[in-house]
């Protein structure tokens, strides 16, 4: 099947197919992707449906969703504790974005490159990152591994190959860099609350200025603190920024763990969810898909 045909399964671990299911609704892109992966539905439930679909896509598709969530199962759920651990998607660095990154004692940054991508931005990327963290790894697929090898082989960042199996292997492990911390970039990922904790934590007090100077005034009392310091406190407020409830998470299946991670759902949604998956899946809105 053509990439153009395969882009709507895109569409279906996305916020708004998420917050369809959490309404008992089938969402379009649920319903084209079931005929589009054939899969028979007879007395089968959501969830099931749901993991079918993820299934065809680790063997046809694999895109930044299918890397995403396998980062999230094996690092964060298999290897850490999620109460201790904090995963986030989607920072702005500078001009690049991150695709996940993970907070606990340490922070690191995990760049996600598919079979879908190239890699002319990487550089760009990894000069960014570095700059708000330091750690920085790669993740690719095994028939873009050796590329990788050779480009990244006298730097520090690290290397993770997903292989056709779907399995998850450090192929060279990340150190330490830190020479390149900066203080505005680490600033702009803050948000407002953050950074004044930051500063009243530091300072003892906060800015007496108008808003129109308020911002400013607060980075440059930012811009004092020690950079190894002022990287410690942001660490710190970052690893605050995610809770779920881990007795609902973990009960939740694996295919969407990531998705659910990521949106921030209330414990009501998430058991409004888990009635939607265990739910059998109706055939009339299927047939209505032409």
């Amino acid at each position: 099947m053509k990439h153009t045909n395969l882009m709507i399964f895109n569409r279906i671990f996305s916020r708004n197919a998420l917050n369809e299911f959490v309404n008992h609704s089938n969402p379009k892109p649920y319903l084209v992707s079931i005929k589009r992966a054939s899969i028979n539905t007879d007395n089968k439930n959501n969830g099931e449906i749901i993991s079918e679909i993820y299934k065809y896509m680790a063997n046809n598709y694999r895109n930044e969703y299918i890397y995403k969530n396998t980062l999230l199962n094996e690092l964060l759920v298999k290897k850490h504790d999620i109460e201790k651990t904090t995963a986030l998607a989607e920072i702005r660095i500078g001009r690049s974005k991150a695709d996940f990154i993970l907070v606990n004692g340490k922070a690191e940054v995990y760049e996600i490159k598919t079979e879908l991508d190239n890699f002319d931005k990487l550089e760009t990327q990894l000069h960014n990152y570095y700059k708000a963290f330091d750690y920085v790894n790669v993740v690719t697929s095994t028939n873009r591994c050796n590329i990788l090898k050779g480009f990244l082989s006298k730097s520090k960042v690290g290397i993770y190959e997903l292989d056709e199996n779907m399995e998850l292997k450090e192929i060279k492990k990340a150190k330490q860099e830190n020479n390149f911390l900066d203080h505005k970039t680490i600033f702009k990922i803050l948000r407002k609350k953050e950074y004044e904790r930051i500063i009243l934590n530091e300072f003892g007090e906060l800015p007496n200025v108008s808003q129109f100077d308020y911002y400013r005034e607060c980075f440059k009392k930012f811009q004092k603190i020690n950079i190894k310091e002022a990287y410690k406190k942001f660490k710190q407020e970052l690893k605050k920024r995610c809770y779920i409830e881990k007795e609902y998470f973990i009960a939740l299946p694996q295919e969407i763990k990531s998705l659910v991670y990521f949106s921030n759902l209330m414990k009501a949604d998430i058991e409004e969810l888990s009635v939607y998956l265990t739910s059998t899946h109706g055939e009339s809105g299927v047939l209505s898909i032409s």
